[in-house]
């Protein structure tokens, strides 16, 4: 059949996604820019939150139309290693693309929510919707990069496609939904009586439009008003000074082992605890060692006597009232990656994630089978020595993990943007396995 324009193809389509029950967890996704007249339709026939998921096809340099990988939000990247093989490509080919389209999609995310953050996905049934699908290679990326942030089932939509790509898209999709696959199909186009092309301000306007307004505030409310101290925590027969933000019902806290060198006045992890502290989360900042033992490289290095005082500063927090019960997170930069590791492997402790940025969670070494709980690894492309490290451990690991490259990064993250990347990481990480929803149980490796 020949729809009249994409909000009728919309309709249609709706009514056949409606009738099959896919439940009320359900985020609906569109393709930019056709996509999304569609899935606004959908969406709002179902009730559901549209968002937006942007992909970018990591072509081969020599031959860009044949795809090596496909990238996304959130760090994901998915490859192909039958092409990368037979193109005798590199992993340096791979990242100095990836970091050319990663920058064009992040402003195309940016651009099309209005600043907005991204709709969560974990455990959620994503409806990802185009206007119709040809070949399926930018909806078979966007199942691949969905499924990697999340989402519990991966339901590909639209109104028209060929039946050679519905086949295809059956193999990483769950379930796939489409109105009508007629036979020959040469384009998409010639199935629409009016298919201009939707612009820029179209796809930021439905989305604004959308119901998801609702579900966006809930899910980024509005900075919460911080309480601030600066106590000195006991460690045994030392005290160790820390900085505490606190923000008004706290959905966790995050307790800060920093790296060699660094402290709780370090630049870069009080720009993570702010963006932590504008999503709920209380965060401590503690130096482990005193001014006089930072001399002493030998405690600088020593591995168990971090961790132990990463404890203590754990147990002290359990002593107030205000948060007592809330649920606990790591971030360890560096040499403070390893101490995290260690203390989280202690028996009985009540850690619930943690996220190591630049981390050395080698010196944690035997620690690592032990970790139980869920484990983000952030790790710049170009700290080549702390990326293997990181390959490495995440082998030893038994607990839910990730490991994220950030394009471009160096150790210290000092790129433009590459900070921001890992405290976005962070928030999401804690948001999910801190927050108030259920923790996810499978594990993540997306490199």
């Amino acid at each position: 059949m020949r729809f009249r324009d994409r909000v009728e193809a919309g309709r249609h389509l709706a009514e056949a996604v409606r009738q099959a029950d896919l439940g009320a967890n359900v985020v609906v996704l569109g393709l930019p820019r056709g996509g999304v007249p569609v899935a606004f339709e959908v969406a709002e026939v179902l009730g559901a939150p549209l968002d937006v998921v942007v992909v970018r096809k990591l072509g081969v340099p020599f031959q860009p139309e044949l795809a090596m990988g496909a990238i996304g939000e959130g760090g994901v990247r998915v490859e192909n290693p039958d092409v990368l093989r037979s193109a005798a490509l590199t992993e340096l080919d791979l990242e100095a693309v990836e970091q050319r389209e990663r920058a064009e999609l992040e402003r195309r995310a940016h651009e099309y929510r209005g600043g907005r953050p991204r709709l969560q996905l974990r455990g959620r049934c994503a409806v990802i919707v185009d206007d119709g699908i040809a070949t399926g290679s930018t909806a078979r990326a966007a199942c691949r990069v969905v499924r990697a942030l999340g989402a519990s089932r991966v339901v590909v939509a639209a109104p028209v496609a060929s039946r050679l790509a519905l086949a295809e898209l059956a193999s990483v999709a769950d379930d796939v939904l489409c109105v009508d696959a007629p036979e020959p199909f040469y384009a998409v186009g010639e199935w629409y009586r009016d298919f201009s092309q939707t612009s820029d301000a179209e796809v930021v306007d439905l989305l604004r439009r959308s119901g998801d307004s609702r579900e966006w505030r809930s899910q980024h409310p509005a900075r919460p008003a911080l309480r601030l101290e600066d106590p000195d925590i006991p460690s045994g027969s030392t005290r160790l000074a820390a900085h505490v933000c606190i923000p008004s019902e706290a959905l966790g806290v995050v307790l800060f082992a920093h790296g060699s060198g660094s402290g709780r006045h370090s630049p870069r992890n009080r720009m993570v605890a702010k963006v932590l502290n504008d999503g709920g989360m209380a965060t401590v900042l503690v130096d482990l060692l005193t001014p006089d033992e930072e001399r002493d490289r030998a405690k600088v290095f020593d591995i168990r006597l971090l961790a132990e005082r990463l404890g203590d500063v754990g147990r002290f927090i359990r002593t107030r009232p205000d948060l007592a019960d809330a649920p606990l997170g790591y971030f360890g930069a560096s040499t403070g990656a390893g101490a995290a590791l260690w203390a989280a492997a202690q028996p009985g402790t009540d850690v619930r994630a943690l996220v190591l940025r630049g981390g050395r969670p080698d010196l944690a070494g035997p620690m690592l089978p032990a970790v139980m709980a869920p484990t983000l690894l952030v790790v710049g492309a170009r700290d080549e020595t702390v990326l293997a490290l990181n390959r490495r451990a995440q082998a030893d690991l038994r607990c839910p993990n990730r490991l994220v490259v950030v394009p471009g990064a160096t150790h210290l993250f000092e790129e433009p943007g590459a900070l921001e990347t890992v405290a976005a990481q962070a928030r999401e990480w804690f948001t999910d396995y801190l927050g108030s929803r259920p923790n996810p149980t499978s594990a993540h490796r997306t490199a």
